[in-house]
């Protein structure tokens, strides 16, 4: 366990989020020191507990009921079991959020209120609470009301319709992209806005309510795309690996595989063709980039027919020193065996009970996950708890923060409450 504190270790956040849009924002939080309570159903705990296949193997490598997704995003805090569909859970909660800085939730629009646990209520108990809601379509509007998944903002947003295959070719037709890009993308968007509703506390002394949308973010990440459309009326389309705007970026076959040259510039191109003894950099129709996005269909099957002379490692070895961008297309597990992913130190593993073992009824201890990519020079991510268990630290959190003893924890026990 690293016990140095990270640059938020004077927060502390009461995660009710559930999936991945949320987990993801406290994820980047606790990461960064903030000390992360993550409320969860007795019994049940976070869906992602039980989306899988695949599923975390026990001891004697059989699959066991707990998923390997919810470990992706729940490093670094700690569980506890509350109902709060119950008077005493809620009010366990508002007593925790009164301790809190921030508030980090997903239910559908007005969900919590019922409960006693929207912003208008726990803002009046605590108002320097920063309280952050994830929905699929925002606190406004006629699809307010309405459940969000990143899928179906994939589709609604356009960005499917920009993803795969043109119709034209084998396969082609929309796709989504193969993690759930929005929930990731609205996590990482979350903390930026979390972090700047605190430093703007330090100016005020209050906290604020943070509308997070997942079609919103679907809008802004379409990026280029987006604001091509908004300047020219032009709706783009599906082109697979090629880019609009930009030529050679895309794969290419090799003896043995493919290969991805990701060309920028005029410079990259012509140090491309150096290297290969051709002289396209010198043709009129080739020497700007704008050229070569005018002529691709002509361009294209020149350096297709050219790269299947050379295997996969051959092309690397060639263009690596010379500035021209270029790589393999690997699966995942060649990914996390390349050298500068092992030493970028990029797969983290973690023990849930370190230096103990696991009580009764825990068949997983070990648990691995990716690194955080956020590097901090004076004040680096911690690596303080394992993905945890359900309900691990219920016991630990309400004693500390609550006061509850054993008896009053058995009590609310008894009650099903935690």
């Amino acid at each position: 366990m690293d016990t140095r504190p990270g640059a938020l270790g004077h927060l502390r956040v009461l995660d009710l989020s559930r999936v991945l849009a949320g987990p993801w924002c406290t994820q980047n939080l606790a990461d960064m020191g903030a000390d992360v309570i993550k409320i969860e159903k007795p019994g049940e705990g976070d869906d992602t507990r039980h989306w899988g296949p695949p599923f975390f193997p026990d001891a004697e490598g059989q699959p066991t009921a707990n998923a390997c997704y919810f470990a992706a995003c729940n490093r670094n805090k700690r569980s506890v079991t509350v109902d709060m569909a119950t008077p005493e859970g809620q009010q366990l909660i508002r007593a925790l959020a009164m301790q809190s800085d921030v508030v980090v939730e997903n239910f559908k629009t007005g969900g919590l209120k019922r409960y006693g646990l929207d912003y208008a209520s726990l803002s009046a108990l605590n108002p320097r609470l920063i309280y952050c809601s994830v929905t699929g379509f925002g606190q406004t509007g006629p699809y307010a009301p309405r459940a969000g998944y990143d899928l179906l903002v994939q589709a609604m947003s356009g960005m499917m319709s920009i993803t795969g295959r043109a119709d034209s070719e084998p396969g082609g037709g929309p796709m989504r992209v193969g993690v759930a890009v929005i929930d990731l993308f609205t996590g990482m968007y979350a903390t930026t806005a979390i972090l700047g509703a605190v430093e703007a506390r330090h100016r005020t002394g209050r906290g604020q309510h943070i509308d997070m949308a997942l079609l919103d973010v679907a809008m802004a990440v379409l990026g280029n795309q987006g604001t091509g459309y908004l300047n020219t009326g032009h709706v783009p389309g599906r082109q697979g690996n090629t880019h609009p705007s930009v030529v050679p970026y895309q794969d290419f076959p090799t003896q043995d595989g493919n290969v991805l040259l990701a060309i920028g510039n005029d410079g990259q191109f012509g140090r491309f063709c150096e290297a290969v003894a051709v002289d396209w950099a010198r043709d009129e129709r080739f020497a700007t980039n704008a050229g070569r996005v005018i002529h691709r269909e002509v361009l294209v099957p020149m350096m297709a027919e050219l790269t299947r002379s050379r295997t996969t490692a051959a092309w690397v070895a060639l263009l690596e020193d010379k500035a021209v961008p270029c790589g393999p297309i690997n699966h995942i597990g060649q990914a996390f065996e390349d050298p500068q992913v092992v030493a970028r130190g990029l797969r983290v593993e973690q023990e849930r009970y370190p230096g103990a073992q696991p009580p009764a009824g825990q068949t997983i201890n070990r648990v691995v996950t990716t690194a955080s990519p956020l590097r901090l020079s004076d004040t680096p991510v911690t690596l303080r708890h394992a993905p945890p268990a359900l309900g691990q630290h219920t016991d630990e959190v309400l004693h500390a923060y609550l006061g509850l003893d054993a008896a009053a924890l058995q009590e609310l026990r008894g009650k099903k409450v935690l």
